[in-house]
């Protein structure tokens, strides 16, 4: 019944964005060419709808025949229909919906600017119709480019953690933090290899990984596996579990978990469901804490009191996947240094906009990419607050591309805070 439900409002959504779309660029290109709307405009349109939908309706057949039958289905990996119907499918809706957003405050505007409007309706309509075909044309441009650079581009962040009282073994200590790898028709052996290459190049002294091995199916375990067994660091390379490595077998999420981790264990990484793990660095010790807290499973109050509270070290850290309050309050309260997540992919699909970052991701959650502090400046005392980070990954899921979230491997550097 929720799939159904959730079909119909993915329906209803996108039918009122392309309407919406639809009518402003009608009004524009029949006040600026009338000749042209009369006698071209309106076939090209039709051609270029049915085309651009036909992703979609597929869409509407494969979540039908999951919802009665239970048995799951996905897109065929095959590129000639990535380049003819699903990128240009998702390009049209990035489009819809970035220049949707500034047709609202137009509209918003033409309500404030009401009796100024309808005394000077036709000049108002030709600035219109100008302004809406000019922003339609430049993200026409702009967002093709910027698809193809954060498909292609992995961005280095570099962030600085300090402490005061860290032992000498911990100082300069280097954690590459990534999460969201997400193997799978899209993020293929080339895109995690490039990946996994830039990772070394930090020549980290250990990994944290914040799960998402695979986008779904079984099918690229063994190779995001394979790749991340590649990473290399003196202390050794850890994850915690993700939302998306439950899903290698949609009806059994213990078979899925079990064949990740293996998979990843023969290849030297270790994949920890809530636990703890002490890293000895000479004399130092680094503490690890591992939650699992997924949508397929959030992780009971018992439990999570019991890893975060009794977890020791001269650095703390909290490794989960999700950026959610109840975890971030735990690990706060027990005086975690670190608080590590990803999932959020940065804001996946991120619109332009000025001040603020527009995503769907805002929905779920207000820490959406970066880094927050909770508690007093680490400058300000002898360490009473926590850093949380937020990174944004690497892979894609729902759309098989990111716009304005460039992928990302974070470098945290621990120094001690003389």
């Amino acid at each position: 019944m929720w799939i159904i439900l959730r079909l119909l409002i993915g329906i209803a959504l996108l039918l009122a964005v392309e309407l919406y779309f639809i009518k402003k660029t009608n009004l524009s290109v029949r006040n600026l060419f009338p000749k042209y709307y009369q006698k071209k405009y309106t076939v090209i349109r039709r051609i270029f709808l049915i085309w651009i939908n036909l992703y979609p309706i597929a869409l509407v057949g494969i979540f039908t025949y999951f919802a009665m039958s239970g048995e799951y289905v996905s897109s065929p990996d095959n590129k000639i229909i990535d380049y003819l119907l699903i990128y240009p499918f998702w390009i049209f809706f990035i489009l819809m919906t970035q220049v949707g957003i500034y047709f609202l405050i137009i509209d918003f505007l033409k309500l404030i600017l009401l009796p100024y409007y309808r005394k000077h309706r036709d000049k108002f309509l030709r600035v219109q119709s100008i302004v809406t075909l000019v922003l339609v044309g430049f993200f026409i441009i702009y967002i093709p480019i910027r698809v193809i650079y954060d498909y292609n581009t992995v961005s280095v962040r570099t962030v600085e953690l300090k402490k005061e009282g860290l032992p000498d073994e911990l100082n300069k200590f280097k954690i590459v933090f990534i999460s969201d790898i997400q193997a799978d028709h899209y993020t293929d052996e080339g895109r995690l290899s490039n990946f996994i290459s830039k990772v070394n190049e930090l020549n980290p002294d250990l990994v944290l990984i914040a799960g998402d091995f695979i986008t779904t199916g079984p099918k690229y375990i063994g190779l995001s596996a394979s790749e991340v067994g590649k990473l290399k660091a003196k202390y050794g390379v850890y994850s915690c579990v993700g939302d998306h490595d439950n899903w290698a077998y949609r009806n059994d999420y213990k078979r899925s978990i079990k064949e990740i981790k293996n998979a990843l264990q023969l290849n030297n990484v270790t994949m920890i469901d809530n636990g703890k793990k002490i890293i000895a660095v000479d004399d130092a010790e680094v503490g690890i804490t591992f939650v699992t807290n997924t949508y397929v499973g959030k992780v009971q109050d018992e439990m999570l009191d019991s890893l975060s509270s009794n977890c020791t070290g001269d650095l703390k850290i909290f490794l989960t996947h999700q950026p959610r309050k109840n975890l971030i309050k735990a690990a706060q309260k027990n005086h975690f240094d670190l608080y590590l997540c990803g999932h959020t992919h940065g804001g996946q699909l991120s619109l332009v906009f000025p001040f603020i970052q527009l995503t769907p991701t805002m929905i779920e959650t207000k820490y959406i990419r970066g880094d927050f502090w909770f508690g007093d400046l680490p400058a300000s005392s002898s360490h009473a607050g926590m850093l949380m980070i937020v990174t944004r990954g690497l892979g894609m899921s729902l759309a098989p591309l990111r716009y304005n979230s460039t992928p990302e491997i974070t470098l945290i550097t621990i120094q001690n805070n003389k």
